[in-house]
């Protein structure tokens, strides 16, 4: 199936890295980009999509955090984590040129610059979490300890 799909940036990192991810596709619509949908869509478990949140501090810091499809991020243990005053989420129209991913296809992997990555902690109770690939409609599965190793991220308590 991953022959199907076109290669995109995060792919080719995993595979460089030697880690190996499954590929699930579903269908998707400018209405419906969240992470639930999207676990919903492909048939998997909404505790196991993980959605990547871009937010950036006062001193425009970028920070990526990674939650299952249904959290939040915690505003207070974000600040905590990352030392900063205050955040903000990256702006749609932004988003692109920060990370090089869009709205509904923005993987915590690849992005244009290594940002800080924490991967909220829950994770590690599952074999396998699905990210983004990259692109709309397609989530990359592959272990939490992968995507830590793939992202330099930490895993901590994040989410409300």
């Amino acid at each position: 199936m991953k022959n199907d799909i076109p290669k995109t940036n995060a792919m080719r990192i995993l595979e460089k890295l030697g880690i190996p991810y499954t590929t699930v596709t579903y269908s998707w619509s400018e209405d419906h980009l969240d992470a639930v949908h999207a676990s919903q869509t492909a048939g998997l478990d909404p505790g196991t999509v993980f959605k990547t949140i871009v937010m950036r501090d006062t001193e425009k810091n970028i920070f990526v955090f990674c939650v299952p499809a249904a959290f939040s991020v915690n505003p207070k243990k974000a600040r905590q984590l990352t030392g900063s005053h205050e955040l903000t989420l990256v702006k749609l129209d932004e988003l692109q040129r920060v990370t090089g991913y869009i709205r509904g296809g923005c993987s915590p992997i690849g992005m244009k610059k290594q940002f800080p990555t924490f991967i909220e902690e829950v994770a590690l109770v599952q074999e396998k979490i699905y990210v983004s690939a990259g692109v709309r409609g397609v989530q990359l599965g592959l272990s939490p300890q992968d995507l830590q190793r793939a992202t330099s991220g930490h895993f901590a308590d994040l989410s409300l």
